[in-house]
């Protein structure tokens, strides 16, 4: 099953070719490692993509990246039931559409339909995946995993990578394991949000995340908690860049969209960024992913110019 789910896609990469072509030997041999508890992960491919900031990928080879599906598929459902209802990366039936339309709700509801003020507190990690601390991240998971062999196998994947120049730190962007352990590092502070700081509106996607309030004192005055907690539990730091208090009516900029209390817009950088691609490459591929974007937000003369520049290209 595991392999079923991580060919999709990839049937026809050179990599996953080879090891399709004895695919029984491949599975068998790394099944023994494991029972025998020989299986140490391999080394990375470095590359940088463009996504649209540069990122720099490190991509596993094919055995170990069929492993991390096998343990994403067994993990991931035990710790989705932990994962509180307003984390929403990387997590089945979430997503960011649904995390847009949850801070919408959340608008609603902190300004009692919009008859008060409400403020955003809106918060960033700082280079969030290469800093997480692989002795924290490894003492959060064994609170939740009795199973020592388990534990031996992910200290395995954890230990495999770190960010240069600093050892037992950094998870790679291009492991699936990779998503499900950042969301289980950020529960811990979820958790601190929810049940210390008592916040009722608060969202959360990937290193990105957003409080509502209509008393602006309280935001300010959780903002050095959030710094400490983040630092002291988590050894993170938030974007000294990337902190904005402002008024939800003045338009808050949150995941690729300017929110305001009755209507959301394309951020600019987005817009531009589709505009370029559409000239570029007019595939109705493309269209139809741009369409589906903009269909979450007041965007009908956006749509419109979008579809002319595509027939225009065309």
């Amino acid at each position: 099953m595991a392999w079923e789910e991580f060919v999709i896609g990839k049937k026809q990469k050179r990599d996953v070719g080879e090891f399709s072509r004895d695919l029984m030997d491949n599975i068998v041999s790394l099944h023994e490692s494991l029972v025998n508890r020989t299986y140490r992960h391999g080394t990375y491919q470095s590359f940088y993509v463009t996504d649209p900031k540069l990122r720099h990928i490190h991509k596993a080879s094919v055995r170990d990246r069929l492993l991390h599906h096998a343990v994403y598929r067994v993990l991931y459902p035990f710790f989705d039931r932990v994962f509180i209802a307003d984390s929403f990366s990387c997590r089945n039936g979430k997503g960011m559409h649904k995390a847009i339309n949850r801070l919408r709700q959340f608008a609603d509801q902190a300004s009692c339909n919009h008859t008060r003020s409400v403020w955003a507190l809106k918060c960033d990690i700082r280079k969030f995946f290469a800093s997480i601390d692989h002795g924290t991240l490894l003492l959060i998971l064994h609170e939740h995993i009795p199973d020592q062999d388990i534990l031996r196998l992910l200290e395995n994947i954890i230990w495999s990578f770190h960010t240069e120049p600093r050892a037992g730190v950094g998870l790679p962007l291009g492991n699936l394991t990779s998503q499900l352990f950042a969301n289980v590092y950020m529960h811990r502070f979820d958790e601190w949000v929810k049940h210390t700081l008592k916040s009722k509106y608060y969202i959360r996607y990937a290193d990105d995340f957003i409080f509502l309030s209509d008393d602006r004192k309280w935001l300010l005055g959780t903002l050095p908690q959030i710094r400490e907690v983040l630092h002291r539990r988590l050894r993170l730091l938030l974007h000294p860049d990337k902190v904005i208090l402002k008024t939800f009516a003045s338009g808050v900029d949150f995941l690729g969209w300017v929110h305001f209390p009755d209507h959301r817009v394309l951020r600019t950088k987005t817009k531009r960024r589709m505009f370029q691609k559409i000239k570029a490459s007019p595939t109705a591929e493309s269209l139809q992913s741009y369409l589906g974007l903009l269909g979450h937000g007041n965007t009908a003369k956006m749509r419109r110019c979008l579809l002319g520049e595509y027939w225009l290209r065309r």
